[in-house]
């Protein structure tokens, strides 16, 4: 039975509630809380403070407070983890906002979730946790529905959610969570191929077939809805996207996913104390962006941080004892086995000579059509002793499912149930020994590298252990196939096995958490005294005197190239451990501004060697070949193809020179039987003087109201684009990390059109070449614009700033600077200080509410977090509530 205690209460300007119980005046004594009750406490920028006596209680507050800032989102996501998209949304539709697993078409997404998170699967999620964290999941789910029967009741709220109506607003149940944990453990693994998993189908198979009887009220008449995401098309659905673009990506389907994290240990505080800066670069909208509470249970539990929406433990975060930090890791969390088909049924694989059927479920799949119609899609699901059967061959006809071959994939976190057991304790963790021994125990941590540093102790820890294959290179050269060395110049660290030999299994070593992954005493960490750093490359530098080496290919790689952006990062450490930084204190300053400072590292590097080629005249010229159609018989041209004609006759006008330029890497469509399409040779002559003048000028530095940096990284782009053979004339070594490659541009005129192409490139998207960074790169909400720093991961910057389509405006589909946190310990105990780019709100990005931690981050205030009573107390913010349960 719940009940609330005191009369309503708003929200503040700077976000909390939309309906809140009993609220005491700040400053006077507080009451103690029942045994059933949470206790809310929002301080500055909304961040919610949430204790309680109990697991159940505060798992309750939790998802109460998730609710009230994120109720659409939240409810959005669990209807994409129950598997019912297309009832809701439509089968051909997709999300709105990128996630984890990313924007697949729903119907795609339906039979996948109704596949993989099923019933069987949230059963052995609770049977393999703790009590006390079922506890709090069983809560979150009461207190997710506490706040929507409220919300329900409370016009005022509703006037100002767009799901207020929506029929997929609805109650959840602790199953909910469980799904929702599992869609992000299989971030890396099996959520990355949601198109390739679902469509997989032996030549011949039916494609898709109706269920008899009834859809909710539709009557035995329901049918099958046309829709172009059934078998047979929504295997093609890859976009323009390459296979190797979407290897390359660890996480999701963009490419300014990652972080940076650093640790420094007492040789650079200078005290028996370390700091830690985590700086995860993560999404701004949908359900895996990420949101700031404080958990409480007095004498039990005490931890702040983020967590993603849906789940309630600290994922990021600190305690009194410990602060710790992650980054996506390079080691593969998945492997491939080729099977060999048995001859007379491409159901079958043989293994060792002998013929095993595979695993095919059928999966049904509720869909409305666009006038209501309902219907149910049925697919049969395969999977083979490795794990599911998946089709790669609309990326490439190799890969796909043949009469003689097929491939599947195993997934090292499909079975990974302790992934959010390891961050519930963390939570609790009271040394950095503590931590140390509960990540080697679990290794568990689904796809991220770790740092953390402990309250009076000068030691930086780094470890990346989790679920990885136990595939030692040995293994992959004794069970390589022809198909697996062309898929390895894709991806050289995935491993890809012969799925008909037995000799070919992952190993099964002694100290495993399950049969085929990696011990954790067989992977990548390191405690120091100096520094530890990661962006997102692999474990190899670590810490730039002390190389990491010997591990597996499968923990991604070694001796390799750093990225830009990783070699500014123990840039940054170098140039923080001087002499004048020998206090935590003096450190933290230094590295709270360094950490926001927007250098773009490839124009500290490279800008001087680079203008001197692209500005050594003040005209860029070159032919391109421009498509054309034939006279006659006259095409119906598309608006592409009219554009690239007018380019060809107007070449003069710098918007017809940026089509020009633009085609000829995408020939023009046109609509056509019989015209025969001709390339004609088209100048191009593009003054590059006043961007010249104006890179020379810039700093380096993308500030808002720098000018240079929006052409700066048009150029940057461009020539990130070549491989690094052409690139750069100082090639990678090993034994220089953080210096090369180096000396970009080669005497071949492809710097100067570069630097010509950015400029066209801008002037098509009406920006002036010495446009402030301001102008373009902003939070457009609530009639408020809030300039916003940084820019790409490609041009090095550690400040990010990014947009999936290469847009300026910073929104919802942004990905970069999310949450961060620098955080030290001195006697009084844990000294936090952190930011929440995005905000708490799911509407501050587009409606204005709740925009105060996005202004905070737009003018680099660091908030001193209130993590002891003594500062909620004082906090001019604060507001109290109190539930009952």
């Amino acid at each position: 039975m719940l009940g609330l205690q005191g009369p309503a209460q708003g929200r503040d300007a700077g976000g909390g509630a939309d309906a809140s119980a009993s609220t005491s005046a700040r400053g006077k004594a507080r009451p103690a809380i029942g045994p059933r009750d949470v206790e809310i406490r929002r301080t500055t920028d909304g961040i919610p403070h949430v204790r309680a006596n109990g697991w159940r209680e505060l798992g309750a507050g939790v998802g109460y407070v998730q609710a009230q800032d994120a109720l659409c989102t939240l409810a959005e996501a669990f209807v994409t983890f129950e598997g019912r998209r297309s009832w809701f949304f439509g089968p051909d539709e997709r999300p709105a906002r990128h996630a984890t697993f990313g924007r697949a078409k729903n119907l795609d997404l339906d039979f996948f979730f109704r596949g993989f998170a099923d019933a069987a699967m949230t059963t052995r999620y609770r049977a393999e946790q703790p009590p006390e964290l079922n506890a709090l999941i069983d809560g979150f789910a009461a207190g997710y529905n506490r706040y929507l029967a409220e919300f329900r009741s409370d016009a005022r709220a509703r006037a100002h959610r767009t799901c207020a109506g929506a029929e997929w607003l609805r109650e959840i149940g602790p199953d909910d969570v469980y799904r929702r944990l599992y869609a992000a453990q299989v971030a890396a693994g099996l959520a990355r191929f949601i198109p390739e998993i679902v469509n997989a189908a032996p030549a011949g198979a039916a494609r898709v077939s109706a269920a008899p009887g009834a859809i909710g009220d539709s009557g035995a008449g329901s049918r099958v809805i046309a829709s172009a995401g059934t078998r047979g098309d929504a295997g093609r659905d890859v976009g323009d996207d390459t296979l190797q673009a979407r290897l390359s990506r660890g996480i999701g389907d963009q490419a300014a996913l990652g972080s940076n994290m650093l640790a420094f240990g007492g040789e650079a505080t200078g005290e028996d104390q370390a700091l830690l800066i985590g700086n995860p670069h993560w999404f701004w909208g949908g359900p895996d962006r990420f949101y700031q509470m404080h958990l409480t249970i007095p004498g039990r539990l005490d931890v702040a941080g983020v967590s993603f929406l849906g789940v309630p433990v600290v994922m990021i975060g600190f305690n009194d004892h410990v602060a710790w930090s992650h980054t996506v890791s390079a080691a593969r969390r998945f492997g491939l086995f080729q099977l060999t088909l048995d001859p007379t049924d491409p159901t079958r694989l043989m293994r060792d000579g002998q013929s095993e059927r595979m695993d095919a479920r059928e999966v049904r799949v509720d869909v409305r059509g666009p006038r209501g119609e309902a219907g149910i899609v049925t697919r049969t699901l395969y999977r083979s002793r490795f794990g599911p059967v998946l089709d790669l061959g609309a990326h490439h006809a190799a890969f796909g499912w043949t009469r003689d071959t097929a491939l599947a994939i195993r997934d090292a976190n499909e079975q990974n149930f302790h992934a959010f057991r390891n961050f519930f304790l963390w939570n609790q963790a009271t040394s950095l020994d503590d931590f140390i021994a509960i990540q080697r125990r679990e290794a568990a941590t689904p796809w991220v590298n770790t740092t953390a540093i402990g309250r009076g102790d000068g030691r930086v820890w780094f470890a990346d252990i989790g679920p990885v294959p136990d595939v030692p290179d040995a293994l992959r050269a004794a069970c390589g196939t022809p198909l697996g060395a062309g898929f390895a110049r894709l991806d050289p660290a995935t491993p890809f096995l012969d799925g008909s030999r037995a000799a070919c299994d992952w190993r099964e070593s002694p100290g495993a958490t399950r049969p085929g992954l990696m011990p954790a005493q067989a992977m990548p960490s390191l405690l120091r005294r100096d520094y530890v750093a990661n962006m997102n490359d692999s474990y190899w530098l670590t810490n730039a005197r002390a190389p990491l080496e010997g591990y597996p290919t499968v923990l991604g790689g070694e001796r390799q190239a750093l990225s830009l952006r990783g070699r500014l990062g123990h840039r940054m450490a170098a140039e923080l451990m001087t002499a004048d930084t020998r206090s935590t204190a003096t450190l933290g300053r230094r590295l709270k501004h360094a950490a926001l400072t927007p250098r773009a590292y490839s124009a500290e590097l490279f800008k001087s060697e680079l203008l001197d080629q692209a500005c050594a005249a003040p005209t860029v010229e070159w032919t391109t070949e421009v498509p054309v159609v034939a006279a006659a018989p006259v095409p119906v041209a598309s608006s592409a193809s009219a554009s690239a004609s007018a380019s060809a006759s107007a070449s003069a006008s710098a918007s017809a020179t940026a089509t020009a330029t633009a085609t000829e890497s995408a020939p023009a469509s046109t609509s056509t039987s019989t015209s025969a399409s001709l390339s004609v040779p088209t100048r191009q002559r593009v003054d590059v003087a006043s961007a010249c003048e104006v890179l020379r000028r810039w700093d380096g530095r993308a500030e808002a109201n720098d000018r240079g940096a929006l052409l700066w990284d048009a150029f940057w782009d461009r020539l990130d684009a070549l491989p690094a053979a052409a690139l750069y004339r100082v090639p990678f070594a090993s034994d220089r990390p953080l210096e090369t490659p180096a000396s970009p541009g080669k005497a071949d005129g492809r710097v100067a059109r570069a630097l010509a192409e950015a400029v066209l490139a801008l002037q098509a998207k009406g920006q002036a070449v010495d446009a402030p960074l301001a102008r373009h790169r902003e939070v457009d909400s609530g009639g408020r614009h809030l300039p916003i720093y940084g820019g790409c991961h490609a041009a090095g910057y550690f400040v990010v700033a990014c947009n999936s389509d290469g847009s300026d405006r910073m929104g919802l589909d942004t990905s970069g600077n999310s949450y961060l946190q620098v955080v030290s310990f001195d006697a009084a105990g844990v000294q936090a200080f952190t930011l929440q780019a995005s905000g708490q709100d799911e509407r501050a990005l587009v409606a204005g509410i709740g925009l105060a931690p996005v202004e905070r981050y737009a003018r680099k205030d660091w908030l001193p977090f209130p993590f002891h009573e003594r500062d909620i107390a004082r906090d001019p913010r604060l507001k109290r509530s109190v539930l009952s349960f």
